[in-house]
């Protein structure tokens, strides 16, 4: 099953991209509905990088186990054209509870310091598969809500 959620934001598409990159931004961005707990390794490195692979311990709520999960990175720089620049992070991941869980995080220019971030993700999870669907619906909804408010109010410096 898709899901494609956009937003529109008042900065630089490098601004937006430093904060997709940082690994920080994970549970910044989508506590206290989903907790992600690093397993192996037991830390996140400081940004995100092509080739990564994580295993993680999830809660919702930060109290209710939901299993592990796998985190699978692709780093893509998409276009450097000036006035289209355009990135993307992809968590090609698994788990417990998602056969797959295929999360672009896309980062697009659309005019001069302004950005379009959008979460697209295909996700599979036999008969959960509806249930992920409108979860992922309204953590990625609110996971855009909190950063737009973070970048508003965070120094330019991620």
């Amino acid at each position: 099953m898709r899901l494609r959620l956009s937003t529109d934001l008042d900065c630089a598409p490098e601004r937006a991209w430093i904060h997709t990159l940082d690994t920080r931004s994970l549970n910044r961005l989508v506590a206290p509905l989903l907790v992600f707990e690093p397993v192996d390794p037991d830390s996140f490195p400081a940004i995100w990088a092509d080739g990564g692979r994580y295993l993680v311990r999830l809660w919702a709520l930060g109290v209710v186990p939901l299993g592990t999960h796998r985190i699978e990175t692709t780093v893509r720089r998409l276009d450097s054209t000036p006035g289209e620049r355009a990135y993307c992070l992809r968590d090609d991941g698994s788990g417990d509870l998602a056969s797959r869980w295929d999360h672009r995080m896309v980062v697009e220019e659309t005019d001069e310091n302004r950005t379009r971030y959008t979460d697209a993700v295909d996700l599979e999870a036999g008969l959960l598969t509806p249930l992920l669907w409108f979860g992922a619906h309204v953590l990625y909804r609110y996971r855009q809500y909190r950063l737009r408010g973070i970048l508003a109010t965070d120094s330019g410096e991620g």
